[in-house]
């Protein structure tokens, strides 16, 4: 009966651990130095080539009216090609905020953004899905909202993000109203606005504006949109239009090239982060153009490129590298900047996928970066998100988030009194101290099986994407959603109604109605 009642209170115990908690964590302060392998002077000539990119090479900007807008400005325009003067891009990034507070719809779940501030954001834009069977698949709206609603439920993840897959079963056109209105209705975090379009970024800003009022879109960051570059040197008509959009509305956009090493920039990971630096402060001087003292974030993506297949590659080391050397760069300028997290090539959920999002993760965590994207579900070159991995992920990040806090010291003149108290060849588990502090002194994953063979084998020999998948049922069948404002919704549920009739029901990106 004494051990009946002993297994019923460890099974209640570990029942409690493994709950949902939906208390998201704060924004992660960095306690860790920043690896920082350029010297003063190699920043400086990764500054000065840049700089010389930018005036003697210059950047194309396929978009009439971003060309009408450099010429104003000062800027040397030869036909598509903008030639910047270092002294007009330095002046104008001087007015980029160092640092964003962002506003959820609840007010418990603000970030900041900026310094030693970072969040974690889950992937986006895959067009598979692995799902609660582990079985590829196209994904539908159903199977976003589940996203949604796991993303909601992680502590570690601050934000819902937008399209983490693609829902196919929604035609092109109307695609990006119903991927704002499951990040809105799903999660109460923050979440990302679709750029797909100019015309789509005005509705997504429009479905802010209902959501958290006009006015308060004009003093207060509420959504981010992300801008890709066409490297090498060029910014097309359609990012740029998105991107006047969010920069009118006052709302933080990522100025994000597009990298993929040894095919769109030089096969040197120095002279790569030139180019990419260039893209890079390009763009981000275009936002002042628009809209001087609107939010704008130094971005990227990484990748590197066999030159035996032409495939990208994660987690290679010159990615880290790069990681390291842009965020030198980004602080330079005082700026807060994007990369992205775990990012893996493999197919399925196994070895390579754990060691090149680990590879990835933990240079991104000491390079200092701000706004770590792709944090959870990344697998095939983001061609799909897996459900298993995406937890997995999360839990990761939730590690990741406690080294990178640093080293704790409220405790330790108490923990060296238990030393004291212990002497030689005693032990601590039954010490005050330790009873205390045991829950939260090390970080005890969830999904992780340390125990013996043998207890792994009883417990049915599940491997960890196997406990992943058993965890998210459980997670999906507790959620909870937070409701939307009741007149909130309906307004939104009006405005995608009313939207969808005058945007032709068509698969292709709308950018005329």
């Amino acid at each position: 009966m004494e051990t009946a009642s002993r297994r019923g209170g460890r099974e209640a115990r570990r029942s409690q651990r493994m709950a949902p908690k939906v208390d998201m964590l704060p924004t992660l302060k960095s306690g860790l130095p920043a690896v920082e392998p350029m010297s003063p002077e190699q920043v400086e000539r990764i500054h000065q080539a840049s700089m010389g990119i930018l005036e003697e090479v210059g950047v194309v900007f396929r978009d009439p009216i971003a060309l009408a807008d450099w010429k104003r400005a000062g800027a040397d325009v030869r036909d598509e090609r903008v030639h910047l003067d270092r002294g007009l891009v330095m002046s104008l990034i001087g007015s980029i905020p160092s640092q964003i507070t962002y506003h959820a719809r609840n007010a418990e779940k603000n970030v900041e953004l900026g310094g030693r501030n970072a969040i974690f954001v889950p992937m986006t834009g895959a067009p598979y899905m692995r799902d609660l069977e582990d079985e590829r698949r196209a994904p539908t709206i159903a199977d976003l909202g589940t996203f949604h609603k796991l993303a909601h439920m992680m502590p570690a993840l601050h934000s819902s993000a937008h399209h983490i897959v693609e829902p196919m079963d929604i035609v092109v056109a109307h695609r990006h109203m119903h991927i704002t209105y499951s990040s809105m209705r799903h999660s109460d975090k923050i979440f990302m606005g679709m750029t797909t379009s100019p015309k789509n970024a005005e509705d997504v800003l429009d479905m802010c504006a209902i959501l958290f009022g006009a006015d308060f879109l004009e003093t207060h960051a509420v959504t981010t949109g992300n801008c890709n570059g066409n490297s090498p040197l060029v910014w097309d008509q359609v990012m740029l239009g998105a991107m006047r959009a969010f920069c009118r509305r006052n709302q933080p956009v990522l100025c994000s090239p597009f990298v993929l090493g040894g095919a769109n920039t030089p096969a040197s990971t120095a002279a790569a982060v030139a180019q990419l630096n260039a893209e890079a402060l390009s763009a981000l001087a275009y936002t002042q153009v628009v809209r001087k003292g609107c939010p704008a974030i130094y971005g990227h993506y990484l990748s590197t490129v066999s030159m035996q297949s032409g495939a990208p590659m994660a987690g290679t080391p010159e990615i880290s590298l790069m990681n390291f050397m842009i965020g030198q760069m980004a602080r330079h300028y005082n700026v807060p900047w994007r990369t992205s997290n775990l990012l893996g090539g493999s197919k399925v959920f196994d070895a390579q996928a754990g060691y090149e999002s680990a590879m990835t993760m933990m240079a991104v965590l000491l390079s200092g970066a701000n706004y770590i994207w792709h944090s959870a579900g990344w697998n095939e070159a983001g061609m799909h998100c897996s459900i298993a991995k995406f937890l997995v992920d999360s839990e990761v990040c939730a590690m990741g988030y406690r080294m990178a806090e640093g080293i704790k010291w409220d405790d330790f003149d108490e923990a060296l009194q238990a030393v004291r108290d212990v002497g030689p060849g005693g032990h601590y588990l039954g010490h005050p101290h330790t009873q205390a502090n045991f829950q939260n002194a090390f970080f005890i994953p969830k999904l992780f099986d340390n125990n013996s063979i043998e207890q792994w084998k009883a417990d049915g020999s599940k491997d960890i994407k196997d406990r992943a998948l058993k965890q998210a049922k459980k997670l999906l069948s507790e959620y909870e959603e937070p409701k939307l404002d009741p007149a909130k919704d309906e307004e939104l549920r009006a405005f995608i109604d009313r939207r969808s009739r005058e945007i032709p029901a068509v698969d292709a990106l709308n950018d005329e109605f």
